[in-house]
């Protein structure tokens, strides 16, 4: 250190304090006070070591160097412990042993593959977000369209001249009040086109809700018709009609509606099912007899997970049905479906 600590009394204080004063040429003076002989050699038996200063009692060096050594970078190149033991040398240039450089430079890979699969993650997200927002905002937009009123016994009040404006595959309109199923229904010539494209012919992470390409339009035709609807991991789309499952729920939905353009249906549900992808039984739309349409709802109440109290009866005089299908993912996938079965209200059987 180039500098060093004094105390009061010792042996170096006096004899500053009994040193000559300076006088004459103050350069000279000073001179000899910083670089000769007398402040910084020590004369023959001195007890303090050469190069020591007088009065270093009390001195306590801060970094220490080993004998023989110069102080310095080369100083940590030149020791053999600074290659075993350096942390911060990712390089492995100061280590001769070849497993420790290949240990760090693995390491540092590890590293960088690591941030960048977390900022590939971050990535993903980011993007679904913006894709569920944007699926908001369509189906925000197109529930302008029918207006709809906080008395469940009232049916929804379409614009249908609206909607076809839009786009003019749109069949129906489905309503369950007390929950977020509020969506016009559309009808392609196959049942992939509205699973990812909006009304507005885009790209769309939920597309539309759609009755099946093999139902008579505009629905409500048929012995079966069956309306399509996502169950988005955000809780959008059909995903009460997942919920349902919990038998309170279902019991809490009392009216589900289905409005065409000619006319209005006010159904309830019977009963909600699970299924997957592969059950072909489940596209059905018409029956031979009244009897075998009885024998397939019967089957269906035999593996019901909710249903109406009174399903039995009420599905021996069933002669037709709404069926809302949508995703589950209990099972991991993606291939589980959940149905829900749900007939005309008695009184106002059509």
């Amino acid at each position: 250190m180039a500098s060093h600590f004094r105390q009061d009394g010792s042996a170096g204080g006096a004899h500053a304090r009994k040193g000559p004063a300076l006088s004459g040429n103050p350069r000279k003076a000073l001179h000899t006070r910083r670089g000769g002989d007398e402040s910084y050699h020590a004369p023959e038996g001195n007890p303090h070591a050469a190069g020591t200063p007088h009065g270093a009692e009390g001195f306590v060096s801060v970094v220490s160097e080993p004998a023989g050594r110069v102080r310095g970078h080369d100083r940590r190149i030149d020791e053999p412990r600074f290659r075993e033991t350096d942390p911060y040398d990712l390089s492995g240039r100061r280590s001769r042993d070849p497993k420790k450089r290949v240990a760090r430079v693995i390491s540092a890979l590890l590293f960088v593959v690591g941030i960048g699969l977390i900022v590939a993650a971050a990535g993903m997200w980011i993007k679904n977000q913006m894709q569920y927002a944007e699926q908001d905002r369509i189906n925000e937009e197109l529930a302008t369209y029918a207006d709809v009123s906080t008395n469940a016994a009232t049916s929804p009040q379409v614009d249908w001249e609206g909607l076809k404006a839009v786009n003019s595959e749109v069949v129906g309109w489905l309503q369950i009040p007390g929950t977020a199923v509020n969506f016009p229904v559309y009808q392609a010539s196959d049942n992939e086109k509205y699973l990812h494209t909006s009304a507005e012919g885009e790209y769309a992470l939920g597309g539309q809700v759609f009755m099946d390409y093999e139902n008579t339009a505009p629905g409500m035709v048929d012995a079966q018709t069956i309306v399509y609807g996502h169950h988005l991991r955000n809780g959008a789309m059909f995903k009460p009609i997942s919920d349902m499952e919990n038998q309170e729920m279902f019991d809490s939905v009392s009216t589900v509606w289905y409005v065409t353009e000619a006319a209005t249906y006010e159904l309830e549900p019977l009963l909600i099912y699970r299924t997957d992808a592969n059950d072909t039984g489940v596209r059905q739309f018409n029956f031979a007899s009244q009897e075998e349409l009885t024998a397939h709802l019967q089957g269906l109440l035999g593996k019901a997970v909710a249903s109406r109290a009174d399903a039995a009866e009420r599905i021996a005089g069933a002669n037709q049905v709404l069926s809302l299908c949508t995703c589950n993912y209990d099972d991991g996938g993606e291939s589980g479906r959940t149905i829900l079965v749900c007939v005309p209200k008695v009184a106002d059987a059509q």
